[in-house]
């Protein structure tokens, strides 16, 4: 059965109303996003939840500041898994955060500088309740203990959020279902890959069930994930060496047909999704 959790916490002013769609309560601002590190601000009207934390304290501070986020919103830390790339800021940016910090058992369990802190643990398919946004969280297929996506939602707005998966489980594809804004990951070509510098057991994990999703099968998913209110599909974690924006903006346009636009999202250049 599912499993609640609520934390409130005085949060700092919001921005200026004029920077968001006003027809919407999520927002999406990705601050990294690739093998070198990870780390994305959920924003809600009452606050903001951070996923994974892969960078220096002063990298995610001075990313977030590039974008106008005020960081003393969030109220929330969620971790995917436990990959370096998503977690190697963790313990500096929770010695100094009083906020919540979510994981799986095995995500915790998978890295010995999480076991330390305050994290409440949760299964997948467990839903919390965090800054104000009902957040449900559901299996993803990586070479991990324990790995998760998440689908946020309030007020009517929805976005949902899988990055780090081989496949699409059938628990992520009923999640990612109908989504203003969906963040999926569209890591490689898999002629580059097949073709790149990667010796044959790296390419054999990545395009195992257990590795990263191509741009071929993301668009493959896409026709039954969107709807009507469907704005954004963002492309996460591409390759540096075996993508390329172009291809898989092409890729994603292709199985979109105009339905919704598609965002690039980049190691080194933050962004929002409003």
């Amino acid at each position: 059965m599912a499993i609640t959790y609520c934390r409130t916490l005085a949060s700092a002013s919001t921005r200026g109303a004029m920077l968001f769609n006003m027809d919407a309560n999520i927002h999406l601002h990705i601050l990294a996003s690739g093998s070198k590190g990870n780390a994305c601000v959920v924003e809600g009207p009452r606050g903001s939840v951070l996923i994974d934390c892969g960078l220096s304290r002063r990298a995610l501070f001075a990313r977030a500041a590039e974008l106008g986020i005020d960081m003393g919103r969030v109220q929330a830390l969620l971790l995917t898994h436990e990959h370096s790339d998503h977690v190697s800021g963790v313990t500096v940016f929770a010695n100094r955060f009083d906020g919540g910090l979510y994981a799986t058992a095995g995500t915790v369990a998978g890295r010995s500088y999480l076991k330390g802190l305050r994290f409440t643990t949760f299964a997948p398919g467990d839903e919390l309740e965090v800054a104000g946004m009902r957040v449900r969280t559901f299996h993803t297929s990586h070479d991990v203990a324990d790995p998760v996506g998440f689908c946020f939602e309030c007020g009517g707005d929805k976005l949902g959020y899988c990055t780090d998966t081989g496949v699409l489980t059938a628990e992520a594809r009923e999640a990612l279902r109908s989504c203003r804004i969906l963040a999926l990951e569209s890591n490689h070509d898999v002629n580059m890959l097949k073709t790149g510098p990667y010796p044959p057991f790296l390419q054999a994990r990545i395009l195992g069930k257990g590795g990263h999703l191509s741009n071929d099968q993301a668009a493959e998913a896409l026709p039954s994930l969107i709807c009507d209110g469907t704005e954004t599909v963002v492309a996460m974690h591409l390759s540096e060496k075996n993508n390329m924006p172009s291809i898989a903006r092409r890729t994603l346009e292709a199985a979109l047909d105009g339905r919704a636009k598609v965002v690039i999202a980049a190691q080194d250049a933050p962004k929002s999704v409003l």
